[in-house]
C-alpha cells in the first residue's frame, strides 16, 4: 500500500493539498431563511392574522438574518478565490433573461387589460404626472453614464475616482426613490389606491416592483462601496452591480412609455 494514488498513465497524485474540496458558506442559508421570515411570515401575521407581536416578532428575526447573509456573502466575494472562475459572467445574463420575462408578465397583465377596456384611464383616475417621470428619467439615465465612469475609473486603477463617481451613482438613485415617493403621496392623498380600479392596481404593482430593483441595486453599490473605502474591490462584484443597473434602468423606460404616456 502507497500513500498516493496514481493516474492512467502513472502519474502519483498527493491526496493533499491537490484534492477536490467542496466550499461551504451559511450566508445562502441566511438569506433564505430571512426572506422566510420577513416576507410569508411577517406579511401573513400583519395583513392576514392582525398580529402585531408576531409581526414584529417575524421582522425582527427575518432583517438581521438577511443582512448578516448579505454581508457575509459579500466578505466572502471578496476575500475568497471561487472555485470555478468566470461562473459570474454566465449567470448575470440568465438572470437577467429570468428578470425580463417577470417584468413581460406585468406588461402582458397591462397590455390585456388596456386593450379590451373601452375606455381608457377608467374611473376615478387622477391625471398623471408629466413632468416627474420624465424627471425621473433623466436621473436613471445619467446614473448609467456616473456608474460607467466609474467602472473605466476602476479599469485605470483610479480607486478614489471610483469611489467618488460610485457614490454619485448612489446619490442619483436615491434621488429618483424620493421622486417616487413623492409621486404616491400625492396619489394617495388623491384617493388613488391600488384598490380604485384595474389601472391603479397595474400602476402600483409595475412601478413598486420596478422601484424594488432600483432600491436593490443601490443596496449592491452600497456593499460595493464600503468595502471600497477600505481598499477592497472585486471587479466582477462591480460588473454584475453595472450590469443590473443599466437593465433597472432600460426597463424604466418601457414602464415611462407604456404607464404614463399610452
Amino acid at each position: 500500500m502507497t500513500a498516493h494514488s496514481t493516474t492512467a498513465h502513472g502519474t502519483p497524485i498527493e491526496h493533499q493539498g491537490h484534492g477536490h474540496h467542496w466550499e461551504t458558506s451559511i450566508a445562502p442559508f441566511a438569506v433564505v431563511f430571512g426572506v422566510f421570515f420577513l416576507l410569508p411570515l411577517t406579511f401573513s401575521m400583519h395583513f392576514v392574522y392582525h398580529n402585531t407581536i408576531l409581526t414584529a416578532v417575524f421582522a425582527g428575526i427575518g432583517l438581521p438574518l438577511i443582512l448578516f447573509g448579505v454581508a457575509k456573502w459579500i466578505d466572502e466575494g471578496l476575500t475568497q478565490k471561487p472555485l470555478v472562475a468566470g461562473l459570474a459572467g454566465v449567470g448575470m445574463p440568465i438572470f437577467i433573461v429570468s428578470e425580463i420575462f417577470i417584468f413581460l408578465s406585468f406588461f402582458a397583465t397591462y397590455w390585456m387589460v388596456r386593450l379590451s377596456t373601452y375606455s381608457w384611464p377608467p374611473e376615478h383616475t387622477p391625471e398623471m404626472p408629466v413632468l416627474l417621470p420624465l424627471f425621473m428619467t433623466f436621473l436613471l439615465i445619467t446614473s448609467s453614464v456616473t456608474v460607467h465612469i466609474a467602472e473605466e475609473k476602476l479599469e485605470h486603477g483610479d480607486l478614489a475616482a471610483f469611489r467618488k463617481w460610485l457614490v454619485i451613482t448612489v446619490l442619483f438613485g436615491l434621488a429618483f426613490l424620493s421622486c417616487t415617493t413623492f409621486e404616491y403621496h400625492h396619489l394617495l392623498e388623491h384617493d388613488f389606491l391600488p384598490s380604485t380600479n384595474a389601472f391603479s392596481m397595474i400602476f402600483f404593482s409595475i412601478t413598486g416592483f420596478h422601484a424594488s430593483h432600483v432600491f436593490l441595486g443601490l443596496s449592491i453599490f452600497i456593499a460595493i462601496l464600503l468595502p471600497a473605502l477600505g481598499g477592497r474591490v472585486n471587479k466582477t462584484f462591480v460588473l454584475c452591480g453595472s450590469i443590473y443597473w443599466h437593465f433597472v434602468d432600460v426597463v424604466w423606460i418601457f414602464v415611462v412609455s407604456q404607464i404614463y404616456f399610452w
